[in-house]
């Protein structure tokens, strides 16, 4: 196994620092990043030790978060903190002078502690406020069972810091161990080893082995319960959700297993998903053993669990190598697409990877036109500094680096692409790295190595797509796109052909509507295939986008709108058709929308949707 001598040394450092109380000096090795006020080359945490309290009448968290740290002389430590009520601080136990710096709006404060140079462990004495952005706090009439209120974080990018004072940059890793005390007829869930079962007193110990970036912490608190897949795999949800959850994902064991076959042992032990309820901003957050999701994703027939897929691979290309900065997102999200796609292909076949992967070639396209104003916005290597990292978090990031790295395995052969990804992962583990030392390794130990010229920084570092790329076919769609075309020109559809289909081709069939389908067209298909109350949220939502698209409003399509938008916090599926609202000039009855459906969101959604419909809640 060959492994770079500073990625070893940085992985060895944060390992043994959590046991070992003498101190150590950190190497110079982070990079200066526009995202967290933290100087780490000065002094940096290794470890957390997390003592909390959830009360849900006062809708806070409060209690110590305490530190291990190394320090390199430095008189001070500046952790990350955004709207926290930072009561005290400590240092070896004792009361030390901290300093508040000045307020950003997406950065929060930097929280500067004075320590000595033998100082080895600070804590901090703290509270959230309402304004924490990670936190959302449900009312049992938002959950799924209606009976207790359930509380969930949300840290990627940067929101960590307002639930967790931390150095919040994702190259800083670190262990954790965590009690936290919820009411007794509520389970804690964390990313990390949890339990099965709930407790009599509502007191949860938690501890994670394995160093990972802050953003990646994560708990969730309600009426659950778990239930197995296998002896490594399994789900949490809500009672009336726990069936329905465990069918969807039994696949997760083969899942796993067919990643390992690709690219190495899985390392985190268990992984487990839980299902939270539907306001959750994103259909997947891959925090380590404890994936959260959408119960979007629940559609009866197994047939979105690419999103679960996607979820595991994260275990390797985002939790076990990570982007050093938010400007590398691209290196935690292409890959991940790219290996989903593999994992997919392993266990449905080629034809289902590749509609997965046409629609993804879609949304790029859809994306590339968004920012034809904006084209530095579509190279994989941004520049964020002075911007919040969630303007990254695109499709240039997944499916361009999906593209890339499809077309790199194309270039070389796919053997040859596997074994350089598995020494990749492998070599990297548990560390961080950025695009400059990822071309690097790539020059060294794929391109070089079998003497293959690649256009590497083009696809990197320049706008838009090269021409070189990866060409996704799937005769499945090409049948669906003439089918649209038919159904157009003769206003007729042979629905036994749709009888067979995947709802990936429903997708398909709906997106790609021509602009100047009629409204009486929209009607026959509403009517011979009710996709006004589809139970695929998918697709509903590509649906509802099209009956904005061609103001149609028959089989009161309106109002499953509303609900729609009403109960679905997911950004993508809400963003998507607020968007649709806005480009069809009918932002009134957006706004009229939002306003009922605003408190169900969590911060992630509605800073998008505040920013697109101009709206503000003051």
């Amino acid at each position: 196994m060959r492994i770079l001598v500073s990625v070893l040394s940085c992985t060895l450092l944060l390992l043994s620092s959590c046991n070992d109380t003498t101190k150590q000096t950190p190497l110079m090795i982070y990079i200066e990043e526009p995202h967290s006020f933290a100087k780490p080359n000065e002094a940096v945490i290794t470890h957390l030790d997390l003592d909390i309290k959830v009360d849900f009448a006062t809708e806070i968290i409060s209690g110590t978060a305490s530190y291990l740290i190394n320090n390199n002389d430095a008189s001070e430590i500046i952790l990350d903190s955004k709207y926290l009520d930072i009561e005290n601080v400590q240092a070896d136990g004792e009361d030390t002078n901290f300093a508040i710096g000045n307020f950003d709006k997406t950065l929060g404060i930097p929280l500067s502690i004075s320590i000595k140079k033998d100082t080895k462990r600070v804590t901090v004495f703290y509270k959230t406020t309402d304004r924490t952005e990670a936190l959302q706090w449900l009312k049992p009439q938002q959950t799924a069972d209606k009976e207790q209120p359930f509380l969930f974080t949300q840290g990627q990018a940067i929101l960590t810091r307002t639930w967790i004072p931390i150095q919040d940059s994702p190259q800083i890793r670190l262990t954790y161990n965590a009690k936290v005390t919820v009411p007794a007829e509520l389970m804690a869930v964390m990313s990390a080893e949890n339990p099965k079962t709930k407790t009599q007193d509502g007191v949860y110990n938690f501890k994670m082995a394995q160093p990972i970036s802050p953003y990646l912490i994560a708990l969730a608190v309600g009426d659950i319960a778990y239930k197995p897949i296998s002896n490594r795999t399994g789900v949490y949800a809500e009672k009336s959700m726990l069936d329905k959850a465990h069918f969807e994902f039994s696949d997760m064991e083969n899942m796993v297993a067919s990643a390992e076959k690709l690219y190495g042992t899985y390392a985190w032990e268990q992984f487990d998903v839980i299902v939270l309820p539907p306001s959750f901003p994103f259909g997947g957050m891959e925090n380590p053993r404890l994936t959260f999701a959408t119960p979007t994703v629940i559609a009866g027939d197994k047939s979105l669990t690419s999103l679960i897929a996607h979820e595991l691979a994260h275990s390797w290309s985002g939790n076990l190598v990570t982007n050093a900065t938010w400007d590398d997102f691209w290196l935690n999200e292409g890959f991940t697409v790219y290996f989903e796609m593999r994992i997919m292909e392993a266990l449905y076949g080629k034809d289902r990877a590749n509609m997965l992967a046409r629609i993804g070639r879609q949304d790029l396209e859809e994306e590339l036109e968004g920012f034809k104003d904006t084209p530095e916005d579509t190279k994989l290597k941004l520049h964020l500094e002075g911007r919040n990292p969630d303007d990254g978090m695109n499709s240039i990031a997944y499916d361009k680096g999906y593209l890339f790295l499809r077309t790199l395995e194309e270039t070389v052969s796919r053997e040859k692409f596997d074994a350089f990804l598995k020494n990749y992962f492998e070599s990297h583990a548990f560390s961080t790295t950025n695009t400059e030392k990822f071309i690097k390794y790539l020059n060294e130990n794929l391109l070089e190595k079998n003497g293959i010229t690649f256009n590497t920084e083009k696809w990197i570092y320049q706008p838009g797509i090269p021409e070189n790329q990866a060409i996704i076919v799937s005769d499945k769609f090409e049948k669906v796109e003439d089918i649209v075309r038919n159904f157009v020109k003769t206003n007729s559809i042979d629905t036994a052909i749709t009888t067979t289909w995947t709802p990936q081709e429903w997708v398909h069939f709906v997106r790609n509507f021509p602009e100047n389908m009629s409204v009486k067209q929209m009607e026959t298909l509403d009517k011979t295939f009710n996709l006004t109350n589809s139970n695929n949220s998918y697709i509903a939502m590509v649906w509802y986008e099209q009956a904005i698209n061609h103001n149609y409003h028959g089989n009161n399509v309106d109002e499953r709108i509303e609900t729609f938008l009403t109960q679905v916090g997911r950004r993508w599926y809400v963003s998507t058709i607020y968007k649709a609202f806005k480009r069809n000039n009918k932002t009134a009855e957006a706004l009229a929308i939002y306003k009922k459906a605003r408190e169900n969101y969590h911060s992630v959604t509605t800073n998008t949707i505040d920013d697109m419909l101009e709206f503000n809640a003051k």
